[in-house]
Order: structure tokens, then C-alpha cells, then sequence
């Protein structure tokens, strides 16, 4: 290769590499606006430059978050003790929902080693495979059949879904990299924006639905049961299941639309696979006893009595089950150690997830969020409604954990709501609630699944920024022209 013939690649990684410092330098060197300190807006502005470097991939992600929290730390914008600053930069190492991503990835090791989760492919292909819209209407399925009864996103699209559907493009001769558009891409986005819609449908399917939940009651005295949450969402949250996989299908734009051999193919295949092994009957048991868990774990009704708890957190079902593949032999600890994608997606979603729950720290979410508010109190209700929604929506950007999101903004948002007459704050609370599954379609750091589909190479760095913005849009619209209407007709 010439030296000419580099140049071009060798510019465009020098302008990538420059552009977050230039952000960071204008943000840093810009005024300290009204109500804030130096401190925060600095840490604003390491922030900005780090979500630059991601989406313009100015180096590994991986690389980008560590490399923003080290300065953060370093400079002690969270604290400008140095020892309490390192305990602020390795707490998102020791975040329960960092572990149970890398036990997603490392439950995807179990099944591609016993072949379960090929055969499971390969009976998905076999009898949908026919049509790749089909093959995503089978996907997103899964996750809406799986969502009422788990409640947690990562465990059910990370920990469930994931591994299953991360065979299917491999059948089709799609890889991570230059064939990902084959098929991959579409398959993997199709999951990813399902498990969003079925977070938002089902008050069970998404942790912090509870708790903001309980945040609106003691703020605004809302209550709701299981069936009127469903109820409530459920004219758009069914629209957008049938809706995902088809424009999933339009933006994607999938090389391989149907293959009719497929299916032969994979019916060979699985005829070639003969009964299932050990390892295949061991990995389908112990994720049996993983949904149990998950299921029974959360409820306060069943009791565990071998657990000794009533509680178990879904975190802890992963070790229990990693522990169990280890000791049956399905994977070896080697197996865990060399799985690349799991320990990058673990620096990059921690150092994001510290650097996101800093700016709640510090007050700058609630000091953008008031800011943004005080001008809606000489608006019209419905004008303040709808800008009230959009600030509880789009400010995830700033969060990479919806638990903390519901925390720091819902009660803001309420309390604005509140003080604005005429502005009905049960429906505010409501479509702030059905936000939060939605909202995690937006970036690859916004809801824990996210830095799987993110790091599994069948979606481009910008392609997933581009495709959570459109699908956010989508979603956003959805909320105000179809929840809102239908909200106040009930």
C-alpha cells in the first residue's frame, strides 16, 4: 500500500482524535453559566468530549470512557479528596448491572460451546427462515412473550435473547464486520428496539418502572395497578410490536430478504446434530433455573427457602449460574478470561456509568433540569406538558442507568408540573413512566442490554447512534400523539 493511499485514513483519525478535545477546550473555556460552579461545568465538559470520542469513534470505546473518567478523577471535580476520588472512579466496577452484562456475554459462551444456542437457531431458522421480516417478527416476539414475567431488560434481551439470536447470522454467512448487513445488523437491532417497546408495555418487565412508580405516588399521589398500566400503554406499546420489525426491516436494510434453501438447510443441519448432549441438556437447565430466579427472585410472595431469602438480585442468579456451567464443565474459566468482547463492553459501559451517575452527583441534572423549567410557568398546560415530557425524555442522554434517571428528573418534573395550573400531573407522571423502557433505544450506554448489541459488531458505532436517534424520535411521537390522547380520554 502507498504512502498516498494512507493518508487519507491517517487525516480522518487525526480530525476524530481532535474533535473531543476541541469540544471539551470550548465547553471548558466557556463563561460558567448562572447557578452552576467551576467544577460542575468543567465536569460537563469532560462529559461532552467523551461522547464525542464515542460516536465519532475517535479510538476503542473502551479506551474513550477510561480515558475520561482517569481525567475526572484526576482533576477531582466529584471530590477534591484524592482517595475519595479513586473510591468515586471504581464504584462503577463494583455496579451490580456492569456484572450482569459480562454474565450475559458469558452465559453467550455456554451456548455456543454445549451447541444449544445453535440448535435453537437453527429450529427459528428452519421453521421462519423462509422470510427474513418473518425471522424479525420471531425475535421480537421472544422478547414480548419473556417481558411480563422478568424483570430486568439485561437479563431477558442480555441474558435470554442475546445469546440465542447471536447464532442466526452466522447461518446466513453474516459476521461481525463487512457481511454484519446481511442479515446481522437487522436481526440484532430488531432485539435491541423490541426489548425497549416490551419494557415500557409491562409494569413487570423493567425494574425501574417500580420505583418511579413509587416516586409518583409520595410526589404527585399516583397509583396504578399492573392491569392500568398495561391498559395505558398498551394502544402504542402493541402498535410498536407489530411496527419494530418492519421498520427495523426498512432502516436496517437487510442484503438477504428471503432464502428459501435456508430452511432445508438447517433442517440437515439439525438432523446432522443428532439428540442433544449433556452439555446442551445441562446449559437449557440451568437457564431454566436463571428465568426461574429472575422470576421467583423478584417476587415478594414466593420464598427461596434454599437461598434463605425471599429477594435474590439478578446479578447474583448470574454468578450462581456461571458458577454451575463452571463446575459442570459446559465453559472452562479460560473460556471466561479470553471473551474480548465481554471485558471491553465491561471498561467501557463502567466508566460511562460513573461518569453519568457524576453529573447527578454534582447537581448539574437537577440544576438543567430547573433551568429548563422555569420558563414553562407561563405556558399553556399543554404546551408545558409537552416540553415537561420531552426534558424527562431526552435528558437520558446524560444518563447511562434508568434507575437513577427516575430518581433525579421524574421528582422535577412533577414538582414543575405541580405548580403549573390546570396541567394534569397523573397524566404528566404516567407518560414520564411510559418513557423509561422507550428511552433506552437512544444510545448504546442509555438501559443495560445496550453495550451488548453495541459491542456484538453487527451494528455500527454510527449506525447505532443514527438508528437510536430515528427510533427515539419514533418512540418520542408515539407518547405524544397517541399515549397523551388516550390518556385523557380515560
Amino acid at each position: 500500500m502507498t504512502a498516498s493511499s494512507q493518508a487519507p485514513e491517517a487525516k480522518g483519525f487525526r480530525w476524530k482524535l481532535v474533535a473531543p478535545l476541541a469540544v471539551w477546550l470550548v465547553i471548558y473555556l466557556w463563561p460558567v453559566p448562572a447557578g452552576l460552579n467551576v467544577n460542575q461545568w468543567h465536569y460537563f465538559a469532560v462529559f461532552a468530549a467523551v461522547i464525542t470520542g464515542l460516536i465519532l469513534e475517535s479510538m476503542p470505546v473502551g479506551a474513550v470512557g477510561f480515558i475520561g473518567l482517569t481525567v475526572a478523577g484526576v482533576a477531582g471535580y466529584i471530590d477534591p479528596d484524592p482517595g475519595k476520588s479513586l473510591r468515586w472512579m471504581l464504584a462503577g466496577f463494583a455496579e451490580s448491572t456492569v456484572w450482569l452484562i459480562v454474565g450475559a456475554f458469558v452465559f453467550s459462551i455456554g451456548y455456543r460451546k454445549s451447541q444449544l444456542g445453535r440448535r435453537i437457531a437453527l429450529v427459528l431458522v428452519q421453521r421462519l427462515g423462509r422470510n427474513t421480516l418473518g425471522l424479525g417478527y420471531a425475535v421480537a416476539m421472544s422478547d414480548f412473550l419473556l417481558a411480563p414475567a422478568t424483570p430486568s431488560n439485561t437479563a431477558r434481551s442480555g441474558g435470554i435473547v442475546y445469546p440465542i439470536i447471536s447464532n442466526i447470522p452466522r447461518i446466513y454467512g453474516s459476521e461481525p464486520g463487512p457481511t454484519a448487513g446481511r442479515i446481522g445488523t437487522y436481526v440484532m437491532w430488531t432485539a435491541f428496539a423490541a426489548t425497549a417497546v416490551t419494557s415500557s408495555l409491562f409494569f413487570t418487565a423493567l425494574a425501574p418502572n417500580a420505583a418511579a412508580l413509587a416516586i409518583a405516588k409520595k410526589t404527585a399521589g399516583v397509583e396504578v395497578s399492573w392491569g392500568q398500566w398495561f391498559l395505558g400503554f398498551a394502544p402504542l406499546g402493541i402498535l410498536l410490536m407489530v411496527l419494530v420489525p418492519l421498520l427495523s426491516y426498512l432502516v436496517c436494510r437487510p442484503e438477504v430478504k428471503s432464502s428459501p434453501e435456508i430452511t432445508e438447510w438447517a433442517a440437515k443441519e439439525l438432523a446432522g446434530m443428532g439428540p442433544m448432549s449433556r452439555n446442551e441438556w445441562i446449559m437449557l437447565g440451568l437457564i431454566v433455573l436463571a428465568m426461574f430466579l429472575w422470576i421467583a427472585g423478584s417476587s415478594p410472595d414466593i420464598h427461596i427457602p434454599v437461598l434463605g431469602s425471599n429477594f435474590v438480585n439478578a446479578t447474583t442468579v448470574v454468578f450462581i449460574v456461571i458458577s454451575l456451567m463452571l463446575v459442570t464443565g459446559v465453559i472452562e474459566f479460560a473460556d471466561i478470561v479470553s471473551e474480548k468482547s465481554a471485558w471491553e463492553v465491561f471498561f467501557y459501559f463502567t466508566s460511562l456509568l460513573t461518569l453519568a451517575s457524576g453529573l447527578n452527583e454534582i447537581g448539574f441534572i437537577k440544576w438543567f433540569a430547573t433551568e429548563y423549567a422555569k420558563p414553562l410557568a407561563g405556558l399553556s398546560p399543554s404546551t408545558a406538558m409537552l416540553l415537561l415530557v420531552a426534558l424527562f425524555f431526552w435528558i437520558h442522554y446524560f444518563f447511562s442507568s434508568i434507575t437513577s434517571h427516575a430518581a433525579a428528573v421524574l421528582p422535577v418534573v412533577l414538582a414543575v408540573g405541580s405548580g403549573i395550573p390546570g396541567l394534569p400531573v397523573t397524566t404528566l407522571a404516567m407518560l414520564c413512566m411510559y418513557s423509561l423502557g422507550l428511552m433506552g433505544v437512544i444510545s448504546p450506554y442509555a438501559t443495560g442490554p445496550a453495550p451488548m448489541y453495541f459491542g456484538s459488531g453487527y451494528i455500527g458505532k454510527g449506525q447505532f447512534w443514527g438508528f437510536g436517534l430515528l427510533f427515539g424520535l419514533l418512540y418520542f411521537a408515539g407518547i405524544l400523539l397517541i399515549v397523551l390522547p388516550w390518556l385523557q380520554m380515560g
